[in-house]
């Protein structure tokens, strides 16, 4: 059964930091792109970074370029999002994605090319 399953969000102050986790099951993260991305109440989903499945290629958004940063342990089977600098228009729910064709520098990260969803974890950036 394939499964994604994200963990790490919470409440944190601006200027803090967080990581974000995003467990895989029933696939390997190596086979296949992996994206993160972010709603915020009536807004639309926001591609916010990727990785590709050889791992060498990484993606972001503009708006989270030098703060945030994307990585993935195969043992563990698990993509991580660090962020930090959190400022309080991060907040948002994170949402992970696979089984996009590819993640290419420099392009939109688009959610529409990512066919398989986890259920999302809260990120609140308050003081």
């Amino acid at each position: 059964q394939l499964q994604l399953v994200e963990s790490g969000g919470g409440l944190v102050q601006p200027g803090g930091s967080l990581r974000l986790s995003c467990a895989a099951s029933g696939f390997t993260v190596d086979y296949t792109a992996v994206g993160w991305f972010r709603q915020a109440p009536g807004k639309e989903r926001e591609g916010v970074s990727c990785i590709s499945s050889s791992g060498v290629m990484t993606n972001y958004a503009d708006s989270v370029k030098g703060r945030f940063t994307i990585s993935r342990n195969n043992a563990a089977n698990t993509v991580y999002l660090q962020m930090n600098s959190l400022k309080p228009e991060d907040t948002a729910v994170y949402y992970c994605a696979a089984f996009a064709p590819r993640c290419s520098s420099g392009t939109p990260i688009r959610a529409n090319q990512y066919a398989y969803w986890g259920q999302g974890t809260q990120v609140t950036v308050a003081s």
